[in-house]
């Protein structure tokens, strides 16, 4: 477990894009984490976009590629949902997919990919590995875990959680 270490309180500046290295110790999580999750997801989005798919049609795709058993359509809404925008994306990507036969829905109302849905899944998966690393240009895996883990941390704090340390 690692020690507990103190800070001393730092003054909360204005968010300020142009802040320089000495002053972004001051400057709003919120506003920095909030600009990366815009920008990072528009420009996978823009890609996507391009070959007229959705992230969450990629969420759906990986969920149903990714378990031991098929899942439900119940159960794959239920279990992305929270991460999409709204209540009701994660049941028309469903439908999208299953009317462009990436999926198809067997006899027990479950989903598996078709031969056509998975060599889309491995089409999207190289596309969103190549634009991962124009992302994480310069950001060495330590320095990317390290933010991370803040994050992490920050959540935790606010949540009254302690951060798992897998």
């Amino acid at each position: 477990m690692e020690p507990m270490t103190t800070s001393t309180a730092t003054d909360q500046a204005p968010a300020d894009p142009a802040a320089t290295d000495d002053m972004l110790a001051s400057q709003p999580v919120g506003y920095w984490s909030g600009l990366a999750h815009a920008v990072v997801t528009r420009h996978l989005r823009d890609a996507m976009a391009r070959i007229d798919v959705t992230q969450p049609q990629y969420w759906v795709l990986n969920r149903v590629n990714g378990g031991s058993a098929a899942p439900s359509r119940a159960e794959v809404v239920a279990q992305l949902t929270s991460l999409a925008d709204g209540p009701y994306d994660i049941a028309r990507s469903v439908d999208q997919l299953v009317h462009r036969r990436w999926l198809r829905i067997d006899a027990g109302q479950c989903l598996h990919l078709t031969d056509e849905g998975e060599a889309a899944r491995i089409r999207l998966r190289q596309m969103v590995t190549e634009l991962r690393a124009v992302v994480h240009e310069g950001v060495s895996d330590e320095e990317y875990v390290a933010a991370l883990k803040v994050l992490r941390r920050m959540v935790a704090n606010v949540e009254g959680d302690t951060p798992q340390t897998r």
